[in-house]
């Protein structure tokens, strides 16, 4: 028997399995480690994880609630339809991504199938309206007019239509009561996106994704109290889907009810004056150029002197808030979003921003007084107004020889405050402006609310523009490059004015300020900027935060939440001045006044009527008209871009507002019967325990109601107009 001797072990065998011994034993430690971690440090929020895996929600999207004029007339509300919509993550797993379901949809629908494809397709940076910017998971709505046939037919054919649902939804609706369709002002709605519900999870209003969210006007602004709590219905399933109970749900809370201040009566009237003004002012020739008016948009705001409570907003062009249920065509948003269009979803009233023109003089009187000038002074009016070889024309060279502010006012004599603004640029140095520079023209604009937000409850204000030597300066330094770059001595004009502003286009000039005297220049203001200043002189003083929200009332009617009337500050000017503004305003609507011919008739004894007209040269385009008026009860201002003067294309409107609002015929006779709002609204709307409103009813505005008829007038005529048409810029 031969004995084989044991082969002993080598270093190197030695070292391999040291090796696979510690990598063995790191492995079993990395294993503990992560064992630990999922069961021990993080397993209970695994568990909650993993349990929620089979936890199924089902979402009821809660009642928006409803938008009401001042009376409680729906501005906008809901209505119950038949919604189809498609769920894009089961159409997904498809093949063919769902093509035939969408093309066999479309044939039920009586759509087309590529309007049906745009429906449902996300919207990013490349992909065009009309698209889906909600979230991706949820139910998308291809539309909320279907037909109970085409429903029908959806699901008693499901396995035709998978991923598709037909069901009966509470829609958003916008009636329009009297054909107001105050859109601008009340906005619309659109899917929640990603993002939103990422930026909210954390507050105390976050979003679901099936929520539709304001995104302009009052809708938007109004959003957390309109929108409710949508109810949430959990299921416990198991791993095939199947339910197997239902577990701890949240109940769904309908939106509160929004009152406002808006009276769909007034809405009614203002929408339609100011378009019949604009179509109007169109057949109209400006008798210089020789061309015709384009009046291309307007706005015109009417609101309560006491309290700064919007109670007509309107904006041309305009558009109807429901082309956004249910996913906007794309057709429709071109139209809304195109030049050509000229913007309609602008809400002039508040963003619409030209040259005030001749109703910015109040500022410029009361920067007079300021400065120690006193208003009952004479001033004198002279035909033009010189500064070294350049000629500032007034009116058609008329002149009215010395007069006081209040004149000025009335007859809009530009001289007058040419000379005030240029003396007042001399007494602060001018070019080189001293240290201690009041600026008060400047610095009144400012504190009359000028170059600032009003504080109104709508989203996107604009702040207007106060060119001020501190604008210049930023404007320069902002623009000095490409001013350099482009100039040229001795080239073009256009050329020529580049090389100026490069050198000196930081600089206040004498005829800045001139021309800023008369509300010209480099100024810009809003309507409702216009409209808060107007109603402070009547007020005596106060400016308020111009509201559209009056209330917010709970689903149920109980709490009340008023939207109290806040003020941001006063006029910088004594009593004796606002009264002696008011006064000269109120001299504009009488004989030899520039509105005069516009108010023949007016009862000014018993309802004292205060006006000035502007027309506001702006460059490359037209004339813009304003017209700023007020009564002791209310203030409405309008505007009319490319409309020509003040009281020649915005008189006739404005005074026919009034007229609705008091009830009265062109010869001043007054049916309180008729008169919408012989006082500011104060009341609020009732909503009953069931959410419903009792509403009144409101007829569409017929501007021959609001005329006495000839008969009984015992067949006398009319009375002639106070005054003729003044043939001037004003």
């Amino acid at each position: 028997m031969t004995n084989i001797p044991e082969t002993g072990r080598t270093p190197r065998v030695q070292t391999r399995l040291v090796v696979i011994q510690i990598l063995v034993f790191s492995l079993l430690l990395t294993l503990g480690g992560r064992l630990w971690y999922l069961q021990i440090r993080n397993g209970k929020e695994y568990a909650e994880e993993a349990k929620s895996n089979n936890i199924q929600q089902v979402v009821q999207p809660a009642v928006r609630g409803s938008i009401l004029d001042a009376r409680g007339v729906p501005l906008a509300d809901n209505e119950t339809r038949l919604v189809v919509s498609a769920s894009r993550t089961e159409l997904m797993k498809m093949k063919d991504k769902g093509k035939d379901v969408l093309t066999r949809l479309a044939g039920v629908l009586e759509m087309k199938p590529e309007d049906v494809v745009n429906k449902i397709r996300l919207c990013d940076s490349q992909t065009p309206k009309p698209c889906w910017n909600g979230s991706p998971y949820q139910p998308i709505p291809v539309t909320d007019e279907a037909t109970t046939q085409q429903a029908l037919t959806i699901r008693e054919s499901a396995e035709d239509f998978p991923g598709i649902t037909a069901e009966p939804t509470a829609v958003r609706r916008y009636p329009a009561p009297g054909k107001a369709r105050t859109s601008q002002v009340l906005g619309y709605l659109s899917p929640v996106t990603d993002g939103e519900i990422e930026k909210a999870k954390d507050t105390d209003s976050p979003f679901l994704r099936s929520d539709q969210v304001g995104r302009s006007g009052i809708e938007r602004t109004y959003d957390k109290e309109l929108r409710g709590k949508a109810g949430v219905t959990r299921y416990e399933v198991d791993n095939l889907g199947r339910v197997m109970g239902q577990t701890k749900s949240d109940p769904g809370v309908a939106g509160s009810t929004l009152v406002t201040s808006i009276d769909a009566r007034v809405q009614a009237v203002a929408e339609y004056e100011l378009a019949q003004a604009m179509k109007t002012v169109r057949g109209e020739t400006d008798k210089i150029t020789g061309r015709k008016y384009e009046a291309d948009s307007g706005a015109v705001v009417v609101m309560e002197t006491r309290t700064g409570r919007v109670v007509a907003m309107a904006s041309q062009p305009d558009y109807d808030p429901n082309v956004w249920i249910g996913g906007i065509s794309a057709k429709d948003y071109a139209g809304l979003t195109s030049k050509n269009s000229n913007y309609p979803l602008l809400n002039r009233a508040i963003q619409g921003q030209a040259p005030a023109g001749s109703i910015f003089k109040v500022i410029s009187a009361s920067a007079a007084v300021r400065a120690g000038y006193d208003f009952n002074d004479k001033y004198n009016c002279s035909a033009s107004y010189s500064l070294g070889s350049r000629s500032f024309a007034n009116f058609e060279s008329q002149g009215h020889g010395p007069i006081t502010l209040g004149d000025a006012l009335k007859y809009s004599c530009n001289t007058v405050f040419y000379a005030l603004g240029h003396k007042e640029w001399q007494k602060d140095g001018g070019i080189t402006p001293n240290k201690d520079a009041h600026d008060w023209f400047y610095t009144t604009a400012r504190d009359f609310g000028l170059g600032s937000e009003t504080g109104i409850d709508l989203p996107n204000e604009v702040q207007g523009r106060i060119p001020d030597r501190q604008w210049k300066q930023k404007f320069w330094e902002a623009n000095k490059d490409a001013w350099c770059k482009q100039g040229k001595k001795g080239g073009s004009y256009v050329e020529q004015i580049a090389y100026e502003s490069c050198l000196e286009g930081n600089q206040l000039k004498a005829y800045d300020s001139i021309n800023f005297a008369i509300g010209q220049g480099d100024v810009l203001v809003t309507p409702i900027q216009m409209a808060t200043i107007y109603a402070a002189i009547s007020n005596g003083g106060t400016l308020y935060d111009p509201t559209v929200g009056k209330a917010v009332i709970s689903p149920d009617g109980k709490r009340v939440r008023e939207i109290k009337p806040k003020a941001h500050g006063r006029l910088p000017v004594g009593p004796e001045t606002i009264r002696d503004l008011d006064k000269g305003l109120r001299s504009v609507v009488e004989p030899g006044g520039t509105a005069a011919w516009r108010f023949g008739g007016w009862p000014q004894d018993k309802i004292p009527m205060r006006a000035k007209t502007g027309t506001a040269q702006v460059y490359g385009k037209q004339t813009t008209s304003w017209l700023a008026t007020y009564t002791d009860d209310f203030t409405i201002v309008m505007t009319i871009s490319q409309g020509g003067t003040g009281s020649g294309a915005s008189g006739p409107a404005v005074r026919n507002i009034y007229d609705a609002l008091y009830g009265l015929d062109d010869a001043g006779n007054q049916d309180l019967k008729r008169a919408l709002l012989p006082e500011p609204q104060k009341a609020l709307p009732k909503v009953n325990a069931d959410g419903t409103i009792d509403a009144p009813a409101i007829k569409a505005y017929d501007p021959k109601s609001q005329l006495v008829d000839p008969a009984e007038q015992n067949g006398a005529a009319p009375p002639p107009l106070a005054g003729t048409p003044p043939n001037r810029r004003d």
